[in-house]
């Protein structure tokens, strides 16, 4: 029954042209949309290197002021926030400091370059997992003796170096030579704790006052806690500490709370990227992930309900231009379910087949997305769990947008159905 249903199938599609290229380009189109912006929010929030501890990571970038007339202010979190005030929190097995990445000047063989530049510690390679081209990490006796040495970038060395070999070559940075102890890949630039060009210990900064900003520092604390279970004890030591922080010194009395909220990548991504939801200017705390997600959801499903209504009407034209074929199977003994599982199989052979072009079709734009350099060194791809989702999702538009149709079609009168009409 079912292998007839599916030849049938390819009959009926490759008979009426127009109405299968109008449903495969509305199912396909649809398709390469989320399947695009579903790999793209992947790619910045699943466990990959060196974010391979993504699930236990907690990042601390911004803070929040609140003044006693109701004033509220955000900043980035400075230095001495969190070396004075969050280190040995409940729960956290490592702390590291990063800089925010910094655009300096270099000189390669070529001549000036722009390289953003990150200072950090020796902790900070310890969370990430970086796997080293060459060389290794700087150390913690590095950073004590403020030795300039810096870790490079796979494409930081083929600018300074060709194809020749970085590890102890001296590259001259923000006024400084440093001496290459370590090569890494390549980072995307969304993923914002781990990408830059070159990576040099932060005692290496040339004035010392960044050591006692609290505030507006361009300092993120980087934390990795023993497990995903201890983020609530961890936000709620934080919180507590911060209530000791000297705020009102530092900004004139404008302010006298101050407040900040380690982030997961996920809350960071929906802080960054959905921020009129969550402006952190009116709202106290990271974001609310149900919300962001929930919204994400709904937006989505508003826009796969457009051709999912267009497929309605094509189908609801499609089956009743073959009202006589209706009325003949109906007066020669079909059921009403038959009929209807015959029209949703011809729908969901559709949209499995739109579905499939949509994959294609999306593969080729991250593709060309990738090769295009718009987003540095950002590699998009399909993987299984969102190839999967693709067909979900044309399975659903199937059913949709065939189920009522096929229900209208089984209720034709047998008579009205050969005179070409409705009941």
């Amino acid at each position: 029954m079912l292998i007839s249903y599916l030849k049938l199938a390819v009959k009926v599609l490759l008979r009426r042209k127009l109405f299968t290229a109008v449903s495969l380009f509305g199912i396909s189109f649809t398709l390469v949309v989320l399947t695009v912006v579903v790999a793209m929010l992947d790619h910045m929030i699943t466990p990959m290197a060196p974010e391979t501890r993504i699930e236990r990571t907690l990042a601390l970038y911004q803070i929040q002021l609140f003044g006693p007339d109701g004033r509220r202010g955000r900043t980035e979190s400075g230095y001495a926030l969190v070396d004075r005030y969050l280190r040995d929190l409940p729960g956290v097995e490592r702390l590291s400091l990063v800089s925010s990445r910094r655009e300096v000047s270099a000189y390669a063989p070529g001549g000036p370059i722009i390289c953003t530049v990150r200072r950090t510690d020796a902790d900070y390679w310890k969370i990430l997992d970086f796997a080293f081209l060459e060389g290794g990490p700087f150390t913690a006796d590095d950073v004590r003796n403020a030795s300039l040495v810096a870790v490079i970038s796979e494409a930081t060395r083929r600018r300074f170096f060709g194809d020749g070999l970085a590890s102890g070559a001296t590259i001259d940075t923000d006024g400084r030579r440093f001496r290459v102890v370590g090569v890494v890949p390549n980072v995307s630039q969304l993923r914002p704790l781990a990408s830059g060009d070159i990576w040099v210990p932060h005692t290496t900064e040339k004035a010392e006052d960044y050591r006692t900003n609290i505030r507006a520092g361009g300092y993120w604390g980087l934390f990795l806690a023993h497990s995903r279970a201890d983020f609530p004890r961890i936000q709620e030591e934080m919180l507590s500490r911060l209530r000791a922080v000297p705020v009102a010194a530092e900004t004139q009395r404008r302010f006298d709370r101050i407040a900040a909220y380690a982030e997961t990548p996920t809350q960071t991504v929906a802080r960054v990227y959905g921020g009129p939801l969550f402006d952190l200017r009116r709202v106290e705390g990271p974001p609310n992930l149900r919300h962001f997600f929930g919204v994400l959801g709904g937006l989505a499903l508003l826009f796969m309900l457009l051709p999912t209504v267009n497929l309605v009407n094509l189908n609801v034209s499609r089956i009743l231009e073959r009202a006589s074929e209706i009325g003949v199977r109906k007066a020669f003994g079909a059921t009403r379910r038959t009929l209807v599982g015959q029209f949703v199989v011809e729908n969901v052979v559709l949209t499995l087949v739109g579905g499939l072009l949509g994959l294609l079709i999306a593969q080729g734009v991250l593709a060309a997305i990738t090769s295009s350099g718009l987003i540095p060194y950002a590699e998009f791809r399909l993987n299984w769990r969102v190839f999967l989702w693709g067909l979900a999702i044309a399975v659903f538009f199937g059913l949709l947008s065939g189920v009522y149709p096929a229900w209208r079609m089984s209720r034709l009168n047998p008579v009205e159905a050969l005179k070409g009409g409705v009941r």
